[in-house]
């Protein structure tokens, strides 16, 4: 199984369809509070669907609570800093998918922690910000699960 974290999203939509992501490619979804959302929100509930039972979400308090929860594992941390992009990464099953806050990406003291294994971008054309949150959680997860030969997919 594959993991994709979300640090500290800030908009229930993009979690809400992340949680559909999962679902639908059997990735564990992490989420690290704080939230910019109550789990409950409209917002998120709407974008997820009938999804919310078919995946496996789990809620961690903060970073350290996460790197408890997943210390074996190797870890890609998603942002335009990334000096590789992320079809040059043969991936492995357990492997961690990082993805930080929609306003500001991943912040500078994750990206300074050893514990990640190497901080990956997705390319895009000059001049733009970024892609949206779950867009590029769904790009990365696919190019992964495709690695892996699409285990449990029909």
């Amino acid at each position: 199984m594959l993991h994709i974290v979300f640090f500290e999203p800030r908009i229930p939509g993009n979690t809400g369809s992340a949680i559909r992501l999962s679902a639908g490619t059997g990735a564990a979804l992490h989420l690290v509070e704080p939230l910019g959302f109550d789990l409950s929100e409209a917002k998120l509930r709407r974008a997820g669907l009938d999804y919310h039972d078919l995946a496996h979400v789990e809620i961690h308090p903060d970073w350290s609570a996460l790197k408890a929860r997943l210390d074996d594992r190797r870890v890609f941390a998603f942002t335009t800093q990334g000096t590789r992009t992320y079809t040059d990464v043969a991936y492995a099953d357990e492997d961690v998918l990082l993805f930080g806050p929609e306003p500001t990406g991943l912040p500078d003291e994750v990206l300074a922690d050893p514990w990640l294994t190497d901080q990956l971008r997705i390319p895009m054309v000059p001049g733009r910000r970024s892609m949206n949150l779950t867009n590029a959680a769904a790009v990365a997860t696919y190019e992964a699960w495709r690695q892996l030969g699409f285990p449990s997919a029909v």
